[in-house]
């Protein structure tokens, strides 16, 4: 039941704040709320004061006593993601509007400020590129300007401004790379020739490339050379694309032999171990990338591995109970 002195400030509260008395419509939700802290509408309602008077960290403070209070109360979610749009801390805000959307996945309003967010994310990534772009035209880092408009375009493709740069720095950059092909010599025209097949989705004709750029440097004693380790690296990709999960451990192997801290080889091999039913052998592969220093890993890297450690713990686990019985 709610508590009747509460109520009766709150609606004190509710008076001022129709008058357009927001300071003092915020005094009486937060006497309220003193009185009855379980009660979240109280601090929903002076998040909604601090929003009139454009004191968003203040609306972002009421807005989390209002989940603490009860985290169920959807409004609560769309309070605080307000309060962070506000403040352009849109990674937070997203964040604050999924725990509402998980309270309530139906929610519209949640779900059309989510939409509107992740927009104004996408848009703030490709200007950042666009910017890094130029910096990099203006420093004659035309290979480096071409690859930040490539993401940038596999960001938000047909935008006008990355199309209006790329027109000035594909010429260049093809010009750079059609000289930089012809002195190419024959083995590392293979591993060239792997990559365009690569990209074409052409995983065989890539694979018959790759190996003769490692069958060349292994018969001149260069195995473990810098472009041996990424003819390896590139296999292996192309071995996981067609699920030949052995043909990927070994290439993996080859790699962390020499490099034994490679993130991308070690990844890679975790997912083959598991794809082969090999589950100890991923974890352990798993359990290396996540001791590394996190900045070495990355975020993308370190959460992947993360979540195929629990589900391979629970494979683990699993099959332990199955033997034992």
């Amino acid at each position: 039941m709610p508590h009747a002195r509460a109520e009766a400030i709150k609606t004190e509260g509710n008076a001022f704040f129709k008058n357009g008395s927001y300071a003092a419509a915020i005094e009486k939700y937060d006497a309220a709320s003193a009185i009855d802290p379980t009660v979240p509408a109280y601090q929903s309602n002076a998040a909604a004061c601090w929003e009139k008077l454009a004191n968003y960290p203040q609306m972002e403070a009421a807005a989390r006593k209002c989940i603490s209070a009860d985290k169920k109360f959807v409004k609560g979610y769309f309070r605080l993601a307000t309060a962070l749009k506000h403040q352009n801390d849109l990674t937070a805000c997203v964040k604050a509007l999924e725990s509402g959307l998980a309270v309530q996945a139906s929610n519209s309003d949640l779900k059309k400020m989510k939409k509107e967010v992740l927009e104004l994310q996408r848009g703030d990534q490709v200007k950042g590129y666009c910017n890094k772009a130029d910096e990099q035209m203006q420093a004659g880092d035309i290979p480096g300007a071409f690859k930040t408009l490539d993401v940038a375009s596999r960001i938000d493709a047909g935008n006008k401004d990355i199309e209006r740069m790329m027109k000035r720095v594909k010429p260049k950059y093809d010009a750079l790379e059609k000289q930089r092909k012809a002195g190419l010599g024959h083995t590392e025209s293979f591993k060239e020739k792997g990559d365009e097949a690569y990209k074409s989705a052409n995983f065989e004709g890539a694979i018959t490339f790759y190996s003769k750029c490692i069958d060349a440097l292994r018969s001149s004693s260069q195995a473990e050379s810098p472009l041996a380790l990424k003819a390896y690296s590139n296999r292996a990709a192309c071995y996981k694309q067609i699920s030949n999960f052995d043909g990927t451990i070994g290439d993996c192997t080859a790699v962390l032999e020499v490099e034994p801290h490679n993130v991308k080889a070690l990844i890679r091999r975790a997912q083959a171990f598991e794809g082969v039913e090999r589950y100890r052998f991923a974890l352990q592969d798993c359990k290396t990338v996540l001791s590394m220093d996190y900045a070495q890993v990355g975020k993308t890297n370190f959460d992947l591995c993360n979540m195929m450690q629990h589900r391979l713990n629970r494979t683990v686990a699993q099959l332990k109970k199955m033997n034992s019985s």
